[in-house]
């Protein structure tokens, strides 16, 4: 997974801060903007594991700390939940002008309802996914219902959330009274995930179920049954991302998936504007090749001199493993490193040319086992003799012919 960091004005023209994930081997094919719970941050670790189980699909996700809270600028003190949704529509902004516009949005707890708010506003959003969302944003009161009265008397109090000190003003709770979440709800013509633990202790499985009620089809709920309202653990965490990415491409524009036919072992398919990105069909597996960014590509899969060390390292594994449990000896495991690269042939007259230079590839072999010196001599011996090193060290005709459409 990569990440950077990114950074985007709120409409007061504060600096809000967010990190931007994308998958690893491919461009995203399409973008998610995830909403985080009640004074939380980007990097809760939930919002991270969630994070992550999208890139693995293919998903780009941006995530990103509300005014006044992590990184972002501003006070947190002068913010409410109208800002969140302001915060929202800013960063959807930043995604279409740098990237692509959203299609799918997350909102965890109050975050939820944030994102249902923010997605009627974002005509880029094709699906929402909400995590322990309550049915109303008044929800969030009960947190600091204690100092619920000092805040109408005094215009504000010092309330402790998760052990950490925030100031919550008037001007907050006035905000959630005005919103009119039962109208949105209504209103909400997007398909809508609503994910909710039965066992959520600070926003009770009740909000699920008016939620679900209140939302036009498609709706789909899904149970996050044994998960806290945090999703503190990591699987639980990474089950959500995982049902999201799965449930969300019914909804969203897909790439089509590749239909790479040959009757030879291998094909290889490139179009003009991929760069060095190789889509390739190996045997029945698919994979991508490519060239590392600073040759012109986008490092999104291995380069074709690592392809061929890759073939030299796993041929020699298998043809020492075949040969010692053959032999029956104590062999635990065998590693082989292998890299490439052009040396000076050792008897060159010119070694300032580039015509004395030769192709190798440098392998180390790693045993693990209770072998004697004898044993070991004779697997470095049969290493040599793995039928791609063989390959290799032989003259090698290649026949091409050209393929009519």
């Amino acid at each position: 997974m990569n990440h950077q960091k990114v950074s985007f004005k709120n409409v007061d023209g504060e600096t809000l801060v967010g990190r931007l994930s994308l998958p690893a081997n491919q461009h995203p094919h399409n973008f998610v903007l995830f909403a985080h719970c009640f004074t939380c941050n980007k990097n809760f670790t939930a919002i991270r594991n969630i994070s992550r189980a999208l890139t693995a699909e293919g998903f780009g996700v941006l995530r990103f700390d509300f005014t006044g809270l992590g990184e972002s600028e501003g006070e947190f003190s002068d913010s409410n939940f109208s800002g969140n949704v302001e915060d929202l529509l800013e960063a959807a902004k930043y995604l279409e002008a740098h990237y692509s516009s959203p299609t799918l949005i997350i909102g965890h707890s109050l975050g939820g309802a944030a994102a249902i708010f923010a997605a009627q506003k974002i005509s880029s959003i094709r699906a929402i996914a909400t995590i322990g969302a309550p049915s109303n944003p008044l929800h969030v009161e009960h947190i600091f219902k204690n100092d619920i009265e000092t805040i109408k008397d005094q215009g504000n109090a010092e309330v402790n959330i998760g052990g950490r000190n925030f100031t919550i003003k008037k001007q907050f709770l006035e905000d959630l009274k005005s919103q009119s979440y039962p109208e949105t709800l209504k209103n909400n013509r997007k398909s809508i995930l609503i994910l909710h633990s039965p066992q959520d202790k600070v926003v009770e499985i009740k909000n699920a179920e008016d939620i679900y009620i209140a939302v036009h089809h498609p709706k789909s709920f899904v149970s996050l049954d044994g998960a806290d309202h945090l999703l503190g653990n990591p699987k639980d965490a990474t089950y959500t991302g995982e049902i999201i990415a799965k449930w969300s491409q019914r909804y969203l524009e897909m790439p089509s998936a590749i239909a790479l036919e040959t009757e030879k072992e291998v094909v290889a398919s490139l179009d003009s504007a991929d760069g060095f990105t190789t889509q390739m069909k190996v045997g029945s597996h698919y994979i991508t090749a490519d060239e590392p960014v600073s040759y012109g590509g986008n490092n999104f899969g291995p380069s074709p001199y690592e392809l061929v060390s890759a073939g030299l390292s796993a041929c020699t594994v298998m043809t020492v493993q075949m040969y010692v449990k053959r032999k029956k000896w104590p062999l635990e495991n065998v590693e082989v490193h292998t890299s490439y690269q052009k040396l000076h042939a050792d008897d060159c007259q010119n070694c300032d040319s580039s015509e004395s230079k030769i192709d190798t590839f440098q392998r180390a072999i790693k045993l693990t086992g209770d072998l004697d010196d004898k044993q070991i001599a004779r697997i470095m011996e049969i290493a040599d003799k793995c039928p791609v090193h063989r390959t290799l060290k032989s003259e090698i005709n290649i026949v091409t012919t050209l393929l009519r459409n």
